[in-house]
């Protein structure tokens, strides 16, 4: 949500009063003739008119009646490691953007940087799910929407965000293990099988798949530009409006 400032509001005065000043000056010579009077008129004008404006300004900002609250809105990006969700995510939040109204982007890797100490375990990951969970209810009060980019494997998770947060779009990015491990620059997989990495998610973990998801985009048959595109176009026509 933004909120005018001062400068903005002094800024905007001065603007007006510019036009407005030389409108009264010019009508005052044309009646008049006299351009000394004229000038006068023109600048007590302003001077009186940009504090009133200003005053103006300032009281209708504390007015609530006639303003539309933004309502918030949370997308929350699930599937396999490695199956596009940060890649997407940043492109949607990217593309959102633009439209200029209150976002944050929230993703797994930037949250357990923040937080190195939580496990893998079913009940760790929950209870970290739940945690985000949290914070985006949080921003959801001050009216600002978020884009979300977890793993979370679990229905459990999953239904416990949709139930803490208000206009909760579940975003699957439905892929194979076999692509996943094309994808996979790090090593992940590979670690995973070989027992370096426990409850690692589609390999020594289960991922269930969501069965209510607001939308489910196959990364292994739509291009990362159009599942952008669905993505926003789906947000535009159903919460940006």
């Amino acid at each position: 949500m933004y909120k005018e400032t001062n400068l903005r509001s002094v800024i905007k005065g001065i603007s007006w009063r510019i036009v407005a000043t030389t409108t009264t000056i010019i009508i005052v010579y044309l009646f008049f003739g006299r351009l000394d009077l004229a000038i006068a008129t023109g600048v007590l004008e302003s001077v009186l008119k940009i504090v009133l404006y200003w005053g103006h300004e300032r009281i209708w900002m504390k007015i609530r009646w006639g303003k539309k609250r933004i309502v918030p809105f949370n997308i929350w990006f699930t599937g396999l490691p490695l199956s596009g969700k940060t890649t997407i995510a940043d492109g949607v939040f990217k593309e959102l953007k633009k439209l200029d109204i209150p976002l944050e982007r929230i993703d797994s890797k930037d949250i357990r940087e923040l937080i190195p100490n939580i496990g893998f375990t079913r009940e760790d990951r929950n209870r970290h799910i739940k945690r985000i969970a949290h914070l985006v209810q949080t921003l959801q009060k001050n009216s600002i929407s978020t884009v979300c980019s977890f793993v979370s494997p679990y229905k459990e998770s999953r239904k416990m965000v949709r139930k803490m947060v208000q206009n909760n779009i579940v975003v699957y990015l439905k892929s194979d293990i076999d692509t996943c491990k094309k994808r996979d620059y790090k090593g992940v997989y590979e670690k995973a099988l070989r027992g370096e990495l426990q409850n690692f998610t589609g390999i020594s973990d289960v991922y269930e798949e969501p069965q209510h998801a607001e939308i489910v985009i196959d990364t292994t048959k739509i291009s990362i530009d159009k599942a952008i595109k669905k993505i926003v176009e789906y947000v535009k026509g159903n919460y940006v409006k």
